[in-house]
């Protein structure tokens, strides 16, 4: 199957800090060192961290220095004062069987100074959460261009229609898979507004969903006409923006391969089946891992689409 790298936003765990309770002043710890009721709070000058990583079939490992070996560990729930509860993930980083970081993963907004108190604790949700938080999904409400070349929204869809793909014709759905979650934090979606993209209405994707552009003329300097970008790196709060608050249906679409599909009348990408989003899945779904397709190696490196102008920088290239 090969790997798929990743890059999450994440918290040092030695910056979340127990401000209440059993254990008062200590950072956050692994699943056998937490303490039911124990009240978390932020440091007010953290600064969230940007982990690459690589996920291969035996697991993630870190995608730079020593290639450390990096666990999902548990997936925690906390409350804070107004009553309103938010998911995290603790990540585990280990070295020689050494710990060497911890790192928390909000799966909703984690508010510096603000006081949560852990209410729950497991090991055996943090797997799917972590997959659910990684696939690629369209929100309610996104058409997608069927074979018959009709557009019909995400949520009409059914196993066995047929989907016009890029590079494979018509191909039928295998997997429909619905999450609601949160609109905040890695949650909350990026809008690309009606004709960011030459997009036919708006189109509203998870964070790290991937948007394939054909540039007519190479003004990215990628040295290709085919670039695969993440909608939050195109994100220039004008006409691509991040939408927070309330809750959202993701629908991911999944095929026997992975692949480039229409969706408001441009091209984006499938679910990927690979070892980290594998769990996802439905229970009794029974798909392999997807094979290696040439355009995951499309990928846009970072330095050349961290700028504000990129989501028009790609619009005239894709119609120079």
């Amino acid at each position: 199957m090969g790997e798929t790298q990743i890059t999450i936003d994440v918290w040092q765990g030695a910056d979340f800090r127990v401000v209440d309770g059993v254990q008062t002043g200590d950072p956050l710890g692994f699943a056998d060192e937490l303490v039911m009721d124990d009240v978390f709070a932020l440091l007010p000058k953290a600064q969230p961290l940007r982990l690459a990583l690589r996920s291969t079939d035996t697991g993630l490992q870190r995608a730079t220095g020593a290639s450390n070996a990096v666990h999902l560990d548990c997936c925690l729930t906390l409350i804070a004062p107004d009553g309103q509860t938010a998911e995290a993930l603790v990540l585990v980083e280990e070295s020689g069987g050494e710990v060497i970081a911890i790192y928390l993963m909000a799966l909703g907004d984690i508010v510096a100074e603000r006081r949560y108190r852990l209410i729950a604790m497991t090991r055996q949700t943090a797997t799917r959460r972590f997959a659910d938080a990684e696939a690629g999904s369209f929100a309610r409400g996104t058409r997608i261009t069927m074979g018959d070349g009709r557009m019909h929204p995400v949520e009409d869809l059914q196993q066995g229609d047929l989907v016009l793909t890029r590079d494979a014709g018509k191909q039928p759905l295998r997997h429909i898979v619905q999450t609601t979650l949160r609109a905040s934090g890695n949650a909350m979606p990026v809008v690309i507004t009606k004709g960011a993209l030459q997009n036919d209405d708006d189109l509203v994707l998870r964070p790290d969903h991937r948007i394939f552009v054909y540039q007519r003329d190479d003004l990215l300097g990628a040295g290709r006409a085919e670039v695969l970008v993440k909608a939050r790196q195109l994100v220039d709060g004008v006409s691509i923006l991040r939408r927070e608050g309330g809750f959202i249906d993701y629908f991911q679409l999944i095929f026997d391969d992975h692949q480039i599909i229409y969706a408001e009348g441009i091209a984006a990408e499938s679910h990927l089946v690979d070892a980290r989003t594998r769990p996802a899945l439905p229970p009794d779904a029974t798909m392999a891992p997807h094979r290696h397709r040439p355009h995951l190696d499309y990928n846009v490196a970072a330095s050349l689409i961290d700028r504000q102008d990129a989501a028009a920088l790609l619009r005239r290239a894709s119609t120079a």
